[in-house]
């Protein structure tokens, strides 16, 4: 029997027909996380446009830009004053519909984790509902010859995203995996190549700890996602080979998982 493809996918921010359409039936799907289009600054789109409109989102990514994370975070909560049960309730709206939307994209199977922008507690409804879709998180999976290790989440900012987890539950993640062939996360390891995002200018939040485990277990490689636009997409370290799958709703690529040399 033929092997099956795979496929990794970062940061579908909610391109769920592109998905679609690079996806063939009969392959395996490793989705790492941040299924929501919360904000697409580009083409200024997203659930945060739809609740507070243009200008604000506007105004907050200026300060996003300028590396002003706590004004931008303020600047909300005075938007949201006053608002708060309306907000959070067309918040959750516009959240359920683009679940809605993606889950119903995926194949069998998907071993799928979360990133910064997802909302847990939302998406767990539809990972139960979808008999195609394994919470891979905190686990490891046999696939196609290969150990697999899968870690969700993104490390804490002032923005205190949904996503977000501590670093001790970060390591708690990490320390559960033992030693794998792949390693697939959110987040880069904390090496400012991977981390750096040239169009906003700043460094993202990487793991220490899963540079740590990179550097002690040495898997053949490590996927990731989290950084839209890096310095760096790919580069060793020792043997491993830890690849940025791409910023997906900007690219509509997946990545074709390679198995090792015959």
């Amino acid at each position: 029997m033929p092997d099956m493809a795979v496929y990794v996918v970062s940061d579908l921010h909610g391109a769920s027909e592109a998905l679609r359409k690079v996806i063939p039936d009969d392959a395996i799907l490793l989705l790492l996380g941040d299924l929501l289009n919360v904000i697409d600054y580009i083409e200024m789109s997203g659930i945060l446009v739809d609740v507070f409109g243009d200008q604000a989102v506007r105004q907050v990514n200026e300060l996003r830009l300028q590396g002003d994370l706590q004004e931008a975070r303020r600047l909300m909560q005075e938007r949201s004053r006053g608002r708060e049960d309306e907000i959070r309730a067309e918040f959750s709206r516009l959240g359920y519909q683009q679940y809605e939307a993606v889950f119903s994209a995926l194949g069998v199977p998907t071993y799928l984790i979360l990133g910064n922008v997802d909302v847990p507690k939302m998406a767990a409804g539809f990972v139960t509902a979808h008999r195609s879709v394994i919470d891979a998180d905190a686990q490891t999976f046999d696939i196609e010859g290969e150990r697999f290790g899968f870690v969700g989440g993104a490390l804490p900012t002032p923005l205190q995203v949904a996503g977000e987890i501590t670093e001790e539950e970060m390591l708690d993640k990490i320390s559960a995996l033992e030693t794998v062939d792949v390693l697939c996360t959110h987040i880069p390891p904390a090496v400012p190549e991977l981390c750096f995002d040239t169009l906003a200018g700043r460094m993202e939040k990487g793991s220490e700890d899963l540079l740590e485990y990179i550097q002690d277990v040495q898997p053949r490689l490590h996927y990731f996602g989290h950084v839209h636009q890096p310095l760096v997409s790919s580069m060793s370290i020792g043997r491993t080979r830890c690849v940025n799958v791409g910023y997906f709703r900007a690219t509509k690529r997946a990545y074709p998982h390679q198995g090792p040399p015959a």
